[in-house]
């Protein structure tokens, strides 16, 4: 490899592009969520180091770095207004990171350099937990990895392909302990438990101001996906019940705590009469940031799905909420009556909240009101006659449905619209479902009748992959409730007098989708569904099996497996078994991948003579590693031969013998009549066959001489 002329790329300037590369990388999802100053400064830093390993120019001087940092210390608090925090500390870590590389000079600086990468790369789970970012992360950490092994190989130039496959390996020997870590070690929340400023959530408010649903039509994210058992209502049917909302101050409804309501338990809500068809569901709710929760309409038993107990919910009429708000994704398990009736408010007088309707806001539409409530057929008609007659009017006065209510246009004096209930009864007649919910309850509430709002969602899409029904933001809807004495709260969508299809659609393409299925044919935007409906079921059963995967789960896990485990104690002593099992494991691996000695042939031969030799009571040569050459053999008798107990004639022939055999050791093969090891295996065998009988035999601590059947004792002095 050459760049324009300068002679080939060297390798320290090859291994600083791949650590650049593997950093930009663990950065590259950071860019979007920075400061713009930060990612162009960021930007131009690494191409400028890289600029300076291509061409392989000496570094900038530390002058310029301190006067660099001292800047983006400065810019990162005027735009944080804080050095402390995830987005300020991701900002000043990058920062840290992009500088760094300029004085990347050895090999400790790249160990530096490669730490902030990983660091970076895990902060990625602060933003995005999907199974794709966890991907895109396990890529990062195989690229920095394969950086460090190429970082512990000074010598020669060894590829980034075998660095990668070092990396790659280890990486895979880490993975069993990693699971293992992943199902027994113990956890107090979430696997990714994230701070409150973290995560997504659902676009449902306890506020809502005109433009704020229509808004959402445009999101498609998830909500929550539903699972029905058995029995799946019909589209009509799936209200998704959120936030109600009862006061109104002109511009903005909000769910206010009622005056009685806090005066009353909501340990258990109060009795409804089950009405209808029942039908079991269980529901995934994305994160809210709200206390309520957004169940089927008509919902009366509601539970954590075991084996999780939290968070802890309580129903008050069909509301449902939680203790405190939801800011991670859960799962509950319920049972809902369709035909069920909130009646909660009946007997008590108190239903003022449901009358309210703020001064000076409006006087059109209040004024048409009681005009139509002075009518006869509706002077003395009760709140369901009154309901129908509204309804009619929105059929017939030609209302029309949108999703472009242009609610902020200004007035006819040039300032912003005061009265915007006036603006859509009686002048535009276009809007949202919240220009028709809201604009239906103020007119109810002047006639008369208590009436509120209620958001949530309305409508489901299958996902035929995994058969659960995908709720999106872009489903969020909302709608009315008046009060009908005898049968308590009724539900009325005025949406469905102008837009039935908006209620009654199930499945297909969403209401207003755009994006890359809006624009293609008919054929294509069904595969592309398809393969989204995919993506959807893997996301889904990474959320529930992964991200999900708590102290509840865990204990439940383990249990269906046999292992007793009650506490953190016991999955802390599970832990340690697991670490001892691991170590163990490694131990007798180095034990068995341990350097041996190869023998040859020889080897085994002077083995033979250095035992035999032993068996005589002769202690080896000194400063020779076992088994001594021959030669030194034949020097220890000769030196120990007056000492020695051995007869004179065995003595003789061991050194001649010995002798002999070095010099077959050592011996030229082209000068031999026959090889060398034959001769020298002949000449062992005639040894041991010489020192059989005189060996000696161990009986308790000392030993003797074996003397041979009918031979003469000879004096071995």
């Amino acid at each position: 490899m050459r760049h324009w002329g300068m002679g080939p790329l060297t390798r320290e300037g090859r291994d600083t592009l791949w650590l650049l590369l593997a950093l930009a990388w663990s950065l590259a999802p950071h860019l979007s969520r920075l400061p713009l100053w930060c990612s162009v400064g960021t930007v131009l830093a690494l191409l400028w180091r890289a600029g300076l390993a291509w061409r392989d120019a000496p570094l900038p001087p530390r002058w310029v770095l301190f006067i660099s940092l001292a800047g983006a210390v400065g810019l990162t608090l005027s735009t944080h207004q804080s050095l402390f925090g995830r987005d300020a500390g991701i900002t000043l870590v990058t920062v840290l990171a992009a500088l760094k590389t300029l004085e990347l000079r050895a090999r400790r600086d790249a160990f530096v350099i490669t730490c902030l990468g990983f660091f970076l790369a895990f902060t990625q789970f602060l933003y995005s937990q999907s199974i794709v970012m966890a991907l895109l992360m396990l890529l990062t950490a195989w690229a920095l990895l394969s950086s460090l092994v190429l970082s512990q190989r000074p010598l020669g130039r060894p590829s980034i392909g075998s660095a990668l496959k070092a990396s790659g390996i280890r990486l895979l020997w880490g993975l069993p302990l990693m699971l293992a870590l992943y199902v027994f070690f113990p956890r107090l929340g979430p696997l990714w438990s994230l701070p409150s400023d973290a995560g997504s959530k659902t676009g449902l408010s306890d506020r809502l101001k005109l433009g704020h649903v229509s808004e959402l039509a445009l999101d498609d994210s998830i909500a929550m996906r539903v699972r029905f058992d058995g029995v799946v209502p019909r589209p009509n049917q799936m209200y998704f019940r959120g936030p109600v909302l009862t006061w109104f101050d002109g511009q903005t409804w909000s769910a206010r705590t009622l005056p009685f309501r806090a005066q009353l338990s909501m340990e258990a809500g109060p009795a409804i009469q089950a009405q209808g068809p029942g039908l079991s569901y269980q529901v995934t709710l994305e994160p809210t940031r709200l206390r309520s929760l957004p169940l089927l309409d008509g919902t009366l038993v509601a539970r954590p799905t075991p084996p999780a107990t939290q968070p802890d919910m309580r129903r008050w009429g069909l509301d449902w909420e939680t203790g405190r708000p939801v800011g991670e994704r859960i799962q509950v398990s319920a049972q809902a009556w369709l035909d069920a009736r909130d009646t909660t408010v009946e007997g008590l007088t108190r239903q003022t909240p449901y009358l309210h309707l703020p001064a000076g806001f409006n006087p059109r539409t209040l004024a048409w009101a009681r005009t139509q409530r002075a009518l006869p057929s509706l002077a003395q008609a009760d709140a369901r006659t009154v309901s129908l007659a509204l309804l009619q009017h929105i059929r017939t006065e030609k209302f029309a449905y949108t999703l472009a209510p242009e609610d902020d246009a200004p007035g006819p004096d040039g300032l912003p619209e005061r009265h915007l209930i006036d603006r859509f009864w009686l002048d535009r007649r276009t809007g949202f479902c919240e220009h028709f919910a809201t604009a239906y309850v103020v007119v109810m509430r002047a006639m008369g009748v208590p009436a509120r709002v209620v958001t949530g969602f309305q409508g489901a899409e299958l996902n035929t992959v995994d058969g659960q029904y995908v709720v999106r933001n872009s489903d969020a809807h909302a709608w009315a409730e008046f009060w009908q004495e005898g049968e308590g709260w009724v539900r009325v969508d005025p949406t469905a007098a102008v837009a039935p299809d908006r209620i009654e659609r199930s499945g297909g393409p969403r209401l207003g989708q755009g994006g890359l299925a809006g624009v293609l044919g008919e054929g294509q935007a069904r595969w592309w569904r398809t393969w989204q409906a995919y993506i959807d079921a893997g996301n889904h059963r990474w959320n529930v099996w992964v991200l999900q995967y708590a102290r509840e789960q865990q204990l439940g896990l383990l249990q269906n497996w046999g292992v007793d485990a009650h506490n953190w104690a016991d999955l802390l002593r599970i832990c340690a078994m697991i670490f001892a099992a691991v170590s163990l494991s490694g131990l007798a691996w180095l034990w068995w991948q341990r350097p041996r000695p190869t023998r040859g042939p020889w080897d085994h031969t002077m083995w033979q003579l250095h035992r035999s030799l032993v068996s005589l009571g002769l202690t080896a040569p000194e400063g020779c590693p076992a088994p001594a050459p021959a030669l030194a053999w034949a020097r220890r008798l000769r030196e120990t031969s007056s000492a020695n107990t051995l007869p004179k004639e065995l003595s003789h022939f061991l050194q001649v013998q010995l002798s002999e055999l070095d010099a077959l050791r050592y011996a030229d093969p082209g000068e031999q009549t026959m090889p060398p090891l034959r001769e020298a295996q002949r000449l062992v065998k005639q040894i041991r066959q010489h020192i059989q009988p005189h060996r000696r035999i161990h009986v308790g601590r000392g030993s003797r001489l074996a003397v041979p059947r009918n031979a003469e004792v000879r004096d071995a002095a």
